[in-house]
């Protein structure tokens, strides 16, 4: 008698993801069962595009549907689907899934880098990402992305973002080329912004990074007042005082209620080209402590490697210049825990209702 479909769900309900801590039934993975004598196939829809654990997934599911009575072969076919962020507390762009900001307390601390290499990284395993340079006055995204001298266009009114290495982005950088500064007030600098997100045709995205400035002001509220953010990831360097600043970040982010997705400690180490010695410039592990003390995750480190600068100024991020180095295996290792982390900030999300008096008073959030 041949297996049931009923048969195959029970068995494979005693598979579980290691992150989400569901069993992939109910979790909604298997998909489009079949039986036919005594071959079973199905798919597994995982929701990310990289996932550490999926061999593994694959290999314990025909493993468990093989051990059936009346099964004879097994395919299973794996293939990802992005889970989107819903919320009803802010705007949401049409089609896009995530919305992520990179912030930091101060410059310099290679943030924009960061947002560059994390926005390739994940369009290298197949995701579809849009990157948003959100620095109005010191825009760098252009430069690591190569289109120094790239022209905006719109259609219909709306700006068509660039696309280089598989991501689609947006500047101020292209509103105001070579060494010209934009000279703005804070309003001016609020509408740019809102452009920038709203204002372009981004189409279908799983991902769009937003690169932050330093700091916590006009821009950092313009973003978390204009869209819903499924969550941020702070960047710091391991010194106390980048921590202590980034952690003014951090607050500033958790009292508008975003959801903290991770903290990545940037130039935590250097190995030397000659001697292969490793050396902590910065100091080393002080920002893994905050994570754990935050019970926030910890993403990564990510040496201080001279390559990262040479393939940037190059406008080609060293996750797809060099992906087998040191450093492009650290930003893909960081790649896999925020895409994780976003997937089970998804799982869990309850939305966020902000609730506003009727006089000016500050707002009030409640979950």
């Amino acid at each position: 008698m041949p297996v049931t479909e009923k048969e195959i769900l029970a068995a494979l309900s005693k598979i579980q993801d290691p992150d989400l801590h569901k069993d992939i039934v109910t979790l909604g993975f298997v998909n489009n069962i079949s039986v036919r004598n005594s071959n079973v196939g199905l798919e597994m829809v995982l929701p990310m595009p990289v996932f550490p654990a999926k061999e593994k997934m694959r290999q314990d599911a025909a493993r468990a549907v093989q051990d059936l009575p009346g099964v004879s072969a097994v395919e299973i076919k794996m293939k990802f689907e992005v889970t989107g962020h819903t919320a009803t507390d802010r705007t949401t762009i049409p089609g896009v899934k995530n919305i992520v900001a990179i912030g930091s307390g101060k410059g310099g601390v290679g943030k924009s880098t960061v947002s560059t290499n994390l926005a390739v990284g994940l369009a290298k395993y197949g995701a579809r990402v849009g990157l948003v340079d959100g620095d109005i006055y010191g825009p760098t995204i252009p430069i690591m992305m190569g289109t120094r001298d790239v022209e905006l266009k719109q259609r219909d009114g709306r700006i068509i973002p660039i696309e280089a290495h598989g991501v689609k982005f947006m500047s101020m950088g292209f509103m105001a080329t070579g060494n010209q500064p934009l000279i703005w007030r804070g309003p001016m600098a609020h509408k740019a912004v809102q452009e920038s997100l709203l204002n372009v045709d981004w189409g279908p995205l799983d991902y769009l990074i937003v690169d932050m400035p330093p700091g916590t002001g006009d821009v950092h509220l313009t973003l978390v007042q204009t869209v819903s953010l499924v969550g941020a990831v702070i960047v710091s360097t391991p010194q106390d005082v980048g921590l202590t600043i980034s952690m003014k970040t951090f607050r500033m982010f958790e009292q508008t209620k975003v959801h903290p997705l991770g903290i990545i400690e940037n130039m935590s180490y250097h190995i030397c080209s000659h001697c292969g010695e490793r050396e902590e410039i910065f100091g080393h592990g002080i920002v893994a402590q905050e994570s754990e003390r935050l019970k926030v995750p910890f993403l990564g480190e990510i040496p201080l490697d001279i390559n990262i600068r040479k393939y940037a100024d190059k406008g080609v991020p060293i996750v797809i210049a060099d992906p087998g180095a040191p450093s492009a295996r650290a930003y893909l290792q960081i790649i896999e825990r925020l895409a994780t982390q976003i997937s089970v900030r998804n799982l869990d999300f309850k939305p966020i209702q902000i609730i506003e008096e009727p006089d000016a008073s500050p707002k009030k959030f409640t979950v």
